[in-house]
This record gives structure tokens, C-alpha cells and sequence, in this order.
């Protein structure tokens, strides 16, 4: 990351909501996964490693805002999705695999746009949260899609 764009992500936090601060950390996940397929496309094994690495520790920070337990089937969703896609990029590495972590930044983003819309609806309706329809819906995470998801959870 540029030190221009971490002086415009400092800057876009500073002031944030919890849906703001989840969304950056959404988008910084999404900005690792694209920078590391950038770099196992120009065979930069050191700057793919440290995007991913970086791309597992936001991973990390994202788990930890899941309400586990008591969050019901979004939260069930969320751990879920974050298991696979930490098991996706370990795949991408093996397999020396840009696509597959294009197809994981694309699922990040889809997620990102929904908790957006949650956000610009209002947090109360994250309860009813419509929009998990859209997120991705990937066999090994959720074999009977998400529509009907819809929980109490914590951020």
C-alpha cells in the first residue's frame, strides 16, 4: 500500500461507524488479494507472501468481530466464508494460482457492497439483512444459498 493511500485510509477511519471500519477492513483485504495476484502473475513470490500474509491477519481481525454462539446464521455464514477463503489462499499459493485469488477478492467485494448497503440502510435492518442474498455463494461454504439468512450479531 502507498503511503498516499494509508494517509486516505487513516483519514477515511478516523470518523468511521463499526459498519465503516468493517467496510476499510473489507477493502484492505480486497486490496491484498488483487495486489497478491498481481504479483504471482510477475513471479514476485516475496510480495505475493506478504500480501497474503497480510490478507490472513485482516482475515483474523474480521473473525474476531463475529459473534459466535450467539450470532446465529449470519455469524454460522461469516466463520464459514472466512475458513474457506483462508483455505483458498493457501491453495492459490500452492497452485501458484492468480485466479483464484481474483475469484476471492470478488467474493470479499461482494460481501464488502452488501455490508455497504446495510449501512447505508441503517444498521437496524441488519437483523433483517435482505441483501445476504448477494453475497457469494460458494458450494462448500453454503449448499442451500443465503436468502434466508438473517441473525443477531455483533460487530
Amino acid at each position: 500500500m502507498s503511503p498516499t493511500e494509508m494517509a486516505y485510509r487513516k483519514t477515511a477511519i478516523g470518523g468511521a461507524s463499526g459498519f465503516g471500519l468493517l467496510i476499510a477492513l473489507y477493502d484492505t483485504l480486497a486490496g491484498d488479494l488483487r495486489r497478491a495476484a498481481e504479483a504471482e502473475r510477475s513471479s514476485n513470490l516475496e510480495s505475493r507472501t506478504r500480501e497474503v500474509n497480510h490478507a490472513f491477519l485482516v482475515i483474523g481481525y474480521l473473525e474476531d468481530w463475529v459473534n459466535r454462539g450467539s450470532g446465529g446464521e449470519l455469524a454460522d455464514y461469516l466463520v464459514r466464508f472466512y475458513k474457506s477463503l483462508r483455505r483458498k489462499m493457501m491453495q492459490a499459493q500452492v497452485k501458484r494460482s492468480p485466479e483464484i485469488l481474483e475469484e476471492q477478492m470478488a467474493g470479499v467485494l461482494k460481501i464488502r457492497e452488501v455490508w455497504q448497503q446495510i449501512e447505508l440502510r441503517g444498521s437496524s435492518d441488519a437483523a433483517k439483512a435482505p441483501a445476504w442474498s448477494q453475497a457469494p455463494s460458494d458450494p462448500e461454504v453454503s449448499p442451500s444459498g443465503h436468502a434466508r439468512i438473517a441473525s443477531s450479531w455483533s460487530a
